[in-house]
């Protein structure tokens, strides 16, 4: 773990601060931070409510411009890029999964995740064979034609995951994955991360306040009033 930019760092934070008017003055959600994540490597990222986490996932993401600092996601710096060329690198760049997997009811787990290549502009029978693939990959090739209403949570958060990899990203986001998770599916889901975090050689951030699973991951960095303390290594 560097925050140097260096080769082989698809995801790398440099001096990033986001500050909000309030009133006569302003906070400030994140204060200079700097962050790297290597491909392969999976962070965890902890700290208590309002310390920061979501803003950093939000920035990191492009969905939201930083006060000040770099973005620089596989190579290229997303502050040099105007809004339609910095949603385009989101597209298919950075897979994001949200702490709600906020699946179409009407579609099957593999429309689900056919529809989102299918907006990359890629031929849906392509989508098909690739969508099954990865249902494959996360445990539910007999699933593919189950709507969200047929699906457990852990299984939709499944989906979710896997939908977040159509677009080959070289950066995974990951916001609380497993709230609404019993211990036993949190425990399957933060496992099935790290697996395909190594698998596909993504940079994988996960922001979560289980920190009983941060043992499945390869570093966790604390936030504290918008400022990240130095990742440390997780104990093998």
């Amino acid at each position: 773990m560097t925050t140097a930019a260096t080769t082989n760092m698809p995801l790398q934070l440099n001096g990033l601060t986001l500050e909000y008017p309030d009133g006569q003055g302003t906070i400030k959600a994140l204060d200079n931070v700097d962050l790297a994540v290597g491909a392969g490597e999976m962070l965890s990222l902890i700290g208590p409510s309002g310390s920061g986490k979501s803003s950093l996932l939000a920035v990191a993401a492009t969905l939201i411009r930083p006060t000040s600092g770099l973005v620089i996601i596989d190579g290229t710096t997303a502050s040099d890029l105007n809004d339609a060329q910095m949603t385009a690198l989101r597209r298919e760049k950075v897979g994001i999964i949200f702490q709600q997997p906020n699946l179409l009811a009407s579609l099957s787990a593999v429309e689900q995740l056919m529809i989102s290549d299918h907006l990359r502009g890629k031929p849906l029978k392509a989508a098909k064979v690739r969508a099954l693939e990865l249902l494959d990959i996360v445990g539910l090739a007999d699933s593919a034609k189950k709507r969200p209403h047929q699906l457990s949570g852990g299984q939709r958060q499944r989906v979710n995951i896997a939908r977040a990899l159509m677009g080959e990203p070289k950066v995974l986001l990951v916001d609380e994955p497993t709230a609404a998770l019993d211990h036993a599916r949190s425990e399957s889901i933060v496992r099935l991360l790290a697996r395909v975090t190594k698998e596909f050689s993504v940079a994988t951030v996960m922001v979560t306040h289980d920190t009983e699973f941060i043992s499945f991951t390869d570093s966790v960095a604390t936030m504290r009033d918008g400022v990240l303390g130095l990742p440390e290594l997780v104990a093998a």
